[in-house]
């Protein structure tokens, strides 16, 4: 018997069909119902047979009363008893799944473990309650010498079985058919990451043939897919838009509507002379039919490449990290509403001039809230440190050094959130 004991009523026959609960433990009242728990003429495998020889055949026979997530039988071990089940709910695991959605239900009136008593082979599944149920323990001897010796009795195994497979075969087949949509749903999110990188400038360094300007960016996804973005075109020959964000939540819901955000972006910035301006037109667009009550934080800006000259506004992000003359520091930033929250909600800009050999780094929060095992973030003071300290190198090896930085720092190669960064410097002439 696996597990904890459990409390047992003694099965009677005869006149007195009253129980009596063996002491265990623990003390636990018979259930009120205990008198249909000794009349089994009501189970499927005991119909229209002899009542009295079934009692008789049963007699010192034992109920269990096994409380939800009891295990009866583990896969791989042997058996010699027969369980039926009188009432409540249990399930059988197959392979090395425990999850209850996979368990194949077995009921009042089924039986459990009788075919690894008659053939010797070891039990092929975990058997495990899923409620508060009661079973009938019958020595295999018991069950295959006596039980079966009564008119009827075997003829209604057969049917019983019979059921059994039918219902069994069905569950394994919408397994599959679960298991196949699973596959296909997996490819489709490999298609939808491809698609989503496909919309981001991932090509490093992102400009390679000027001379003027270094960028690049890394976007790294916590799942499949994700909800972060960053962006940066030029508007005209010597004015370039850049931008990164953060969508809530995670998955298929934050990439799409990271796709909405990037696509009205692009639009905005083709016309916008004013970042401010750009967000507050972004915002409005990304209220109308956001049913769900998503939003995203942006930062964006147009830097001027004769000048050096960045004009920028803030929506709800995170201030990027400056570095000039050997300091890192946080860019002032304009206060600003999350997008996609208020419509009609106005934004403030801010200026700056980049001097050659200033670098701007944006990035979401995936980077500087990694955190260790014990809950300390990583923190945008630690950033800001390990820029100034490899400032100076290539700009997509500095993104690569920072992410392995947040990787080593928490302990684990795996996100917890979506990593994204976008760097940008104006080299010496």
């Amino acid at each position: 018997m696996a597990g904890d004991e459990v409390p047992i009523i003694r099965f009677k026959r005869g006149t007195d069909r009253r129980q009596r609960v063996v002491p265990v433990d623990h003390d636990r009242r018979a259930p009120q119902d205990s008198r249909r728990s000794a009349r089994v003429s009501w189970l499927s495998l005991f119909r229209g047979a002899d009542e009295a020889a079934v009692a008789e055949a049963l007699d010192d026979s034992e109920i269990l009363l096994l409380p939800p997530g009891y295990t009866l039988l583990r896969a791989g071990a042997q058996n010699d008893t027969v369980y039926l089940v009188l009432s409540g709910q249990l399930g059988a695991y197959l392979g090395n799944s425990t999850d209850d959605d996979s368990a194949i239900p077995i009921g009042p009136g089924e039986c459990i473990g009788e075919l690894s008593s008659i053939d010797g082979k070891p039990v092929s599944a975990l058997i495990r309650t899923l409620t508060e149920a009661r079973v009938l323990r019958l020595h295999g001897e018991v069950f295959w010498n006596r039980l079966m010796a009564v008119p009827g009795v075997a003829r209604n195994l057969l049917a019983v079985l019979a059921e059994r497979m039918r219902r069994n075969t069905e569950t394994m087949l919408e397994s599959q058919r679960r298991e196949i949509e699973l596959k296909h749903l997996r490819q489709e999110l490999n298609v939808a990451r491809q698609l989503q990188l496909g919309m981001l400038p991932m090509r490093r360094p992102l400009f390679p043939d000027r001379h003027d300007l270094e960028i690049a960016g890394l976007m790294e996804a916590a799942s499949f897919i994700g909800g972060d973005l960053f962006d940066a075109f030029f508007v005209d020959e010597q004015r370039l838009f850049f931008c990164i964000g953060d969508v809530s939540g995670h998955g298929i819901p934050a990439a799409m509507f990271m796709a909405r955000t990037v696509s009205l972006m692009r639009t905005a910035a083709s016309s916008a002379e004013c970042p401010a301006l750009l967000l507050q037109t972004v915002n409005d667009q990304l209220c109308a039919g956001n049913d769900a009550n998503m939003f995203v934080t942006l930062f964006c800006g147009f830097l001027e490449i004769d000048s050096g000259r960045v004009v920028y506004s803030n929506g709800g992000h995170l201030a990027p990290v400056l570095w000039r003359n050997g300091q890192a520091s946080h860019l002032p930033i304009p206060k600003g509403t999350l997008i996609g929250v208020i419509p009609g909600i106005r934004y403030a800009r801010s200026e700056i001039d980049l001097n050659h050999g200033d670098l701007i780094l944006c990035y979401t929060d995936g980077v500087t809230e990694a955190q260790t095992a014990t809950g300390e973030e990583f923190s945008e003071s630690r950033l800001a440190g390990i820029v100034a300290e490899i400032a100076h190198q290539p700009l997509d090896l500095l993104l690569d050094k920072v992410r392995l930085s947040v990787a080593e720092y928490s302990g684990d190669s795996k996100l917890a959130d979506d990593c994204t960064m976008l760097a940008i410097r104006r080299p010496h002439g």
